[in-house]
């Protein structure tokens, strides 16, 4: 039996595209079964390129020039690509990250807050499972680089830990 043309086929692809923009996911897999031997395979994939964005906060209050230097010294500490950072705590899957265990609940971490060794820092939803990342070590919480929400990839940057 020959192949069909389907034409909602190139529609359903186009749909695809615009589910994998808004849900910021990097890769889309379909298969359409249209009876014996004519079906669909559709693999729709982007690349992402953007870095998590840091937000300044600027003082509605004049601050005195020690203030300044301090705040400088704070932003000369953190480095321009946190993949070189030593303390970068990476996701070891493909998933969804939780900051917290439920909506509505508080954080598991905060910037500022010191964690231990084994602590849970957030959560990775992968293939409808809750993987809780412990704390590789103990230290401060001087970055969160993602969202609650967000998509990561293995290896994407989650937080840094001093």
């Amino acid at each position: 039996m020959a192949k069909k043309n389907h034409e909602s086929d190139v529609s359903f692809i186009r749909e695809l595209a615009v589910l994998l923009k808004e849900h910021d996911l990097t890769e889309l897999e379909v298969a359409r079964d249209y009876g014996e031997n004519d079906n669909l395979n559709v693999r729709v994939a982007r690349q992402k390129t953007s870095l998590p964005q840091q937000h300044i906060t600027i003082p509605q209050q004049p601050i005195d020039s020690s203030e300044v230097a301090i705040v400088a010294q704070k932003e000369n500490k953190i480095p321009t690509d946190p993949k070189n950072d030593p303390g970068t705590i990476t996701s070891p899957m493909v998933g969804t990250v939780y900051l917290a265990p439920e909506p509505g609940a508080s954080d598991f971490i905060k910037v500022g807050q010191s964690v231990k060794e084994g602590d849970t820092l957030l959560i990775v939803e992968a293939m409808k499972t809750m993987n809780q990342i412990p704390s590789p070590k103990s230290g401060k919480i001087s970055r969160i680089l993602i969202a609650d929400g967000n998509a990561v990839e293995f290896g994407t940057p989650l937080l840094i830990i001093e």
